[in-house]
């Protein structure tokens, strides 16, 4: 398994438009990614999220940045920061 945490920030104002582009438009097209395996968004209600995505190899994890790089361009420009991105092989899980 791969993983890859994305992290933002954005204006505590726009969170709940935020969460709703994410639930109602990122998910559906992170999700139809062949080896898609689960995705976390957390807000933390002060002007910053992240996402954990996780997917079965490394080439949809790469697709899956692409895929949010678009959205958060077309979606959330001016509203978000370009996201501090971290990903890899999963090591350990429970």
């Amino acid at each position: 398994m791969y993983a890859v945490i994305r992290q933002y920030q954005f204006d505590q104002s726009a969170s709940e438009a935020v969460d709703r582009q994410v639930r109602e438009i990122l998910m559906p097209r992170l999700k139809a990614i062949p080896g898609f395996v689960t995705y976390y968004w957390l807000n933390s209600g002060a002007g910053s999220g992240a996402s954990l995505s996780v997917f079965d190899s490394r080439e949809s994890v790469e697709e899956s940045v692409r895929v949010a790089a678009n959205f958060t361009q077309q979606h959330l420009s001016g509203i978000t920061s370009q996201p501090e991105i971290l990903k890899g092989e999963v090591q350990a899980h429970a």
